[in-house]
């Protein structure tokens, strides 16, 4: 029985609605499809090269008809080639299969029928199909996915820029900073992130069983084969490798699974913090009419989107850095364990999509607590220690650290009264005085407005 609760990954079951559309890239439909468009392009390279004499140029009916069925490719045609799959118990070899059957009734494609999979090994299909599958992922879900979530910070960002909050660090009071600029850090980060993922170049190779034309050479000596295979690999929108072993060594992959794992990282980083500033109160969650925190517990309104979104980056990072350190590592000039676990590439881009979602949802229910925010800030006039501290030295006022220590130092906080009276008692100019008494922990923000509106 085919059902989403029958499903054995929640990919497929529980959240397929929101993993659909990277069906489009790394279902076993969409791995045959390009495999499919990459013999159909290579086909019509080696016909449509003067140079190739062994085969004469297609007619301009046969290559679009030869267009179609790779664009048109359906489930239907893919559900075929796995029927020719149980026969021949290799999948490459289907496709080649498949594609005689297809275009038997072609006379020219009937004739050509040697020269599909010409000169290649499986990889020569595979390393392109991959290599598509991937650039097709990320530029069509989950940069996108990443955007929406950058837009998202940068509208808290700009929102609030200019309210003041308690900084935390090592989870103790500390210097104030805004809500706004503590959003645009992440964006900023977020942003970096993403262009080094996008930048990744994709590569690919068309060169033989172990890298080196041997069967090309013998087949047709007079072919430049590098500079054939070059132009046939980046007119797929690929990046050409000139020298790999039967494999295309995977290091681009590798590369853009590293940068993928580094921008989850800096998502699940926002998880935890946001997680902690709503258990603060510094964030209310909107409530959704007839949603349920807990099933014994009424007023509960958990963090569950930033919950779920850090579990599911966890096991996206836990498969891209696997991809990233198995993958460009094969035994000699070619072992197999590279082929089942570039299967999961979908599953690792499944969860980075889930947890995409689940910090956007997240996200979107935030409402800053200004008066709860405030009250913290009202009760730690201590953290104005460092400013005082600060002046104190600029002025040359010996052990002033150590003063400031003594009087705010593990005493569970002081009062505004008690540090306006150390101020006052201070051998500072009158301008200097008058600055640090204006201070307050909700003022006490540098440039973090400015910085946040900036950014």
């Amino acid at each position: 029985m085919s059902h989403a609760l029958t499903a054995l990954s929640p990919l497929d079951g529980r959240y397929a609605s929101k993993t659909r559309a990277l069906q489009e890239h790394f279902s076993e439909f969409a791995l045959i499809r390009h495999r499919v468009r990459v013999e159909i392009a290579w086909l019509e390279a080696l016909a449509a090269d003067p140079a190739f004499d062994l085969l004469p140029a297609f007619s301009p009916a046969t290559v679009a008809e030869l267009d179609r069925v790779a664009a048109g490719f359906s489930v239907a045609d893919a559900e075929r080639v796995k029927a020719i799959e149980a026969t021949t118990n290799h999948d490459v070899k289907a496709v080649e299969y498949w594609l005689r059957e297809t275009f038997r009734g072609n006379a020219e494609v009937a004739a050509a029928g040697e020269f599909i999979h010409f000169a290649c090994t499986s990889e020569d299909i595979n390393n392109l199909a991959h290599a598509l599958m991937v650039k097709g992922g990320l530029e069509g879900a989950i940069l996108p996915a990443v955007d929406a979530i950058c837009a998202r910070l940068d509208e808290l960002a700009r929102a609030h820029a200019g309210l003041a909050m308690l900084s935390r660090t090592h989870g103790q009071p500390a210097t104030p900073t805004t809500l706004g600029k503590e959003m645009a850090n992440v964006a900023w980060r977020l942003k970096r992130a993403r262009r080094a993922a996008a930048a990744v170049e994709m590569l690919g190779k068309v060169n033989g069983a172990t890298g080196n034309f041997n069967a090309h050479v013998v087949a047709a000596p007079a072919m430049d084969w590098p500079a054939f295979a070059r132009r046939f690999v980046t007119g797929l929108g690929i990046a050409y490798n000139p020298l790999t072993i039967q494999i295309e060594p995977h290091d681009a992959l590798a590369e853009a699974f590293d940068a993928l794992a580094r921008l989850n990282t800096i998502l699940l980083d926002l998880d935890r913090d946001v997680w902690g500033y709503i258990s603060l109160g510094y964030f209310r969650q909107k409530v959704k009419a007839g949603e349920v925190g807990s099933s014994t517990m009424p007023h509960k309104v958990n963090p569950i989107d930033f919950e779920n979104s850090e579990g599911n980056l966890g096991l996206a990072n836990a498969l891209l850095r696997h991809l990233a350190e198995k993958l460009p590592v094969s035994r000699w000039q070619r072992d197999l364990t590279d082929s089942t676990v570039l299967r999961n590439m979908g599953v690792a881009f499944g969860y980075c999509l889930l947890g995409y979602d689940a910090c956007l949802r997240g996200l979107g229910k935030l409402e800053a607590d200004p008066a709860r925010i405030a009250a913290d800030l009202e009760n730690c006039w201590d953290i104005l220690a460092e400013p005082v501290q600060t002046v104190m030295r600029a002025h040359r006022i010996e052990g002033s650290y150590e003063k400031l220590k003594d009087l705010t130092r593990g005493k569970g906080g002081i009062t505004r009264e008690e540090l306006h009276r150390f101020v006052a008692a201070l051998p500072l100019p009158q301008d200097a005085k008058a600055r640090l008494l204006a201070l307050t922990p909700s003022t006490y923000i540098g440039l973090a407005a400015t910085l946040a509106r900036e950014s």
